[in-house]
């Protein structure tokens, strides 16, 4: 049985889009926190900073779920790593979605995350008939 090594991880292009996603994400959450992380006038802090944080996690986690699908041999492991990965793909959209609705000028930002999540599952698709 022919399964790609992690030499040939770097050519997929789902992988890639995750690994995109995760830089677009990084550098969305360091924005939004600069924003966020100021009291409220009655001292609280926003709650939406802490879904800046969520989408760094889930998008940490998107490219070692492609490579734990492609290296996994047995079928029934190779969906769950990919029933993991459409989990984490589907909480990170609605992450950002939330984060939209925050008190930010750093959210024009998140329909761009969004709109390569939609590109990220086309290809997610497209990859799971090849494994």
């Amino acid at each position: 049985m022919l399964y790609n090594s992690p030499s040939n991880l770097s050519d997929l292009p789902v992988y890639k889009k995750a690994l995109e996603i995760f830089t677009l994400s990084q550098s969305i959450s360091l924005y939004l926190n600069y924003n966020l992380s100021h009291l409220k006038p009655d001292g609280s802090e926003d709650i939406d900073i802490y879904f800046t944080g969520d989408i760094i996690q889930q998008s940490v986690a998107l490219a070692p779920e492609i490579m734990n699908a492609e290296l996994e041999r047995a079928s029934d492991k190779k969906y769950k790593h990919v029933a993991t990965l459409k989990r984490i793909t589907n909480k990170l959209y609605k992450n950002a979605s939330r984060l939209e609705r925050a008190n930010s000028n750093g959210k024009d930002f998140l329909p761009i995350l969004r709109s390569e999540l939609k590109k990220f599952k086309k290809l997610q698709n497209s990859w799971l008939l090849t494994l």
